[in-house]
């Protein structure tokens, strides 16, 4: 049976067949589409490549990943090396003179080092600072490269028309080429040569020489070598009855020249012109340790010491008080000295010459004297020196071994102290003395001498009062073989030549200005102990550093002396030869002084003193300056 409308259901039936063909071709297009996602590749410059190894990571949460080859670092740029020469050079443009030393001294090579501290050499000697050029010469390593640059210093010196402290250059170089020795500063021996005032000289084997007053002048008159007159500004060069030097202020100075590479100029090195200290004084609110004392104008004499224009006396010098203070610091023995000492094997080969020879009755005049005398120093043979508590190459020492050592020769009869200080013999032939036939051992040495040291209440200002030197005296007995024993004891002929010594002290002084530059150390020698026993330095803050005893301030250094030309003498006393040898030394024990508490006074005036002389307002630099009378 044919359906009643026949049309309707064909149209049906091709309408879901439309349908289902469209459904089919959607899904295989969907599935085309969506089987393998599209990648989108960034293009790149064609010079950066991305490395071969480099895998492509793709996220897979998006349809489109970039991807950026890894970049190639740019290499890195190398720092210039700058040479030792370029370095020098900039820091002396600088005026890092300090820096420029201490690079040059970095260079392992001798002649590049040399090349570069005679650049240092110059740059100081262009600034005008000969001294500390002198110090730059000395750390040049080799001696023809050193010897150089002395003679260039010194025509430079020349045609500046003097230099900033007393130069013996010449005289040094004269004595090197004019003589036989061989000299460790030309690089032919071990022979040492340095400048150094003073009466005595030291051979290369250490030997202590004495050298005459007419020697002395002889040399330097046929040298041509004079007194000058110092380079002073015109405030340093007043004289003025109280003048104070801050240490802390100077210290400060002498720090900065130092890390500039520069020398400390000479006001500094002689203590502003001060002839003597008087007081002392701590300021804990402003810091400041002071010294004061008279000062004035200063010339060097023909032995190259500085002295006072008017006064004449030797002026404070900073090596001595730098020495002196790093004795009594924490680290130093708080003591120091000389002490001459004959070996015993000495003294026994003369003890017995000295018997013999009495023995056959007395000595013939004229050349059995000459002749005896001679064997019997050559018997003795030399005397030890014993050096403690300061370097045995300091001036400190210097000028102790030689006060000791003259001091030694007046008491013989071999150097005139005048009329007032006879000699041992002048006295005995005074005395005419019976007993005395016998090898006399005797022992002089020097110490301090201080009437009384004063102090305001608080303890911060102190005044030395009666500033001199003690000479003692002891005999001592020689056994046969030849020990020196101690009695503790002086007979009266010794005990009155040690009185003259003392009690005429100053007079000498006068005279002999190796005891007047004793007098200078032994004052500030107490100054070190006082600062030491009181903590004045603590009190005020003052934590050195170039005066400390590893501090970068180096006095100057001289050729050490160990032994000592034979102190001994004779004459002839009712038909015997009588012989005296004399030991002793210097021993400066502040101890007696500053721990002695009759010694310690107070006085209010002192401080009233102090409170006058505090600093008034300073240029700056200024380390210095003058109370209004």
């Amino acid at each position: 049976m044919r359906p009643k409308n026949p049309r309707v259901g064909s149209s049906v039936v091709s309408v879901l067949a439309t349908i289902a063909c469209l459904s089919i071709v959607l899904a295989v297009t969907f599935y085309l589409v969506n089987r393998q996602p599209q990648v989108t590749v960034e293009k790149v410059e064609e010079q950066i490549q991305a490395p071969a190894e480099t895998p492509l990571v793709m996220e897979e949460q998006q349809e489109e990943v970039v991807v950026v080859p890894e970049q190639t670092p740019e290499p890195v740029q190398e720092t210039p090396r700058v040479t030792p020469e370029e370095m020098v050079a900039a820091q002396l443009a600088a005026g890092e003179f300090g820096q420029a030393i201490e690079t040059a001294e970095t260079v392992t090579d001798l002649n590049e080092r040399t090349m570069l501290l005679k650049m240092v050499v110059k740059a100081q000697m262009d600034s005008g600072d000969f001294v500390a050029a002198l110090g730059t010469i000395n750390r040049i390593p080799l001696a023809e490269a050193r010897s150089q640059a002395m003679s260039e210093r010194a025509q430079a010196m020349s045609l500046a028309g003097g230099s900033q402290l007393a130069d013996f250059t010449e005289l040094i170089q004269l004595i090197q080429t004019q003589t036989s020795g061989l000299w460790s500063d030309t690089g032919e021996g071990d022979g040492e040569i340095s400048q150094f005032s003073s009466g005595v000289k030291v051979d290369p084997n250490g030997l202590l020489h004495q050298i005459s007053q007419q020697e002395r002048n002889g040399q330097l008159a046929a040298l041509g070598i004079k007194a000058r007159q110092a380079n002073l500004n015109q405030n340093v060069a007043q004289n003025c009855q109280l003048r104070l030097v801050s240490l802390t202020r100077l210290e400060q100075q002498v720090q900065q020249l130092i890390e500039e590479g520069r020398s400390p100029v000479e006001t500094m090195k002689m203590l502003a012109g001060l002839t003597k200290v008087q007081y002392i004084f701590v300021y804990p609110e402003e810091n400041e340790v002071v010294i004061a004392g008279p000062a004035e104008a200063w010339i060097y004499n023909e032995q190259g010491q500085a002295v006072g224009v008017e006064s004449g006396r030797p002026v404070l010098q900073l090596d001595d008080l730098v020495t002196v203070l790093r004795t009594f610091s924490d680290q130093g023995e708080k003591i120091f000295g000389c002490s001459f000492d004959p070996r015993p094997e000495g003294l026994a080969r003369v003890k017995e010459f000295v018997a013999q020879s009495n023995a056959r009755g007395p000595l013939h005049a004229g050349g059995g004297v000459r002749n005896w005398t001679r064997q019997l120093k050559d018997k003795l043979g030399v005397q030890d020196i014993t050096q403690y508590g300061v370097p045995d190459t300091s001036r400190v020492a210097r000028v102790l071994i030689e006060a000791d050592y003259r001091m030694k020769m007046i008491g013989i009869g071999k150097l005139d102290a005048g009329a007032n200080i006879p000699s041992y013999f002048d006295l005995l032939a005074k005395e005419n003395s019976q007993s005395a036939q016998k090898l006399e051992a005797l022992r002089w040495w020097l110490t301090m001498k201080y009437d009384s040291v004063l102090h305001n209440p608080q303890r911060t200002a102190f005044e030395l009062v009666g500033s001199s030197v003690l000479c003692q005296s002891e005999n001592q007995i020689v056994t046969k073989e030849g020990q020196r024993l101690q009695t503790g004891q002086a007979e009266k002929l010794n005990r009155e030549f040690a009185a003259n010594f003392t009690k005429h002290y100053q007079e000498l002084a006068q005279k002999d200005l190796v005891y007047a530059d004793l007098q200078n150390i032994f004052d500030l020698a107490l100054v070190a102990a006082l600062m030491q026993n009181e903590q004045l330095a603590n009190r005020a803050g003052w934590e050195m550093n170039a005066f400390a005893a590893n501090g970068m301030y180096r006095p100057a250094e001289y050729k050490p002396a160990h032994t000592v030309e034979t102190v001994v003498n004779h004459r002839v006393y009712n038909g015997k030869d009588v012989v005296v040898q004399v030991a002793g030394g210097v021993r400066v024990d502040t101890a007696s002084v500053v721990k002695n508490q009759n010694n310690l006074k107070v006085s209010p005036e002192v401080g009233a003193v102090s409170t006058k002389s505090q600093a008034p307002a300073l240029p700056v630099g200024r380390w210095w300056w003058d109370l209004a009378n």
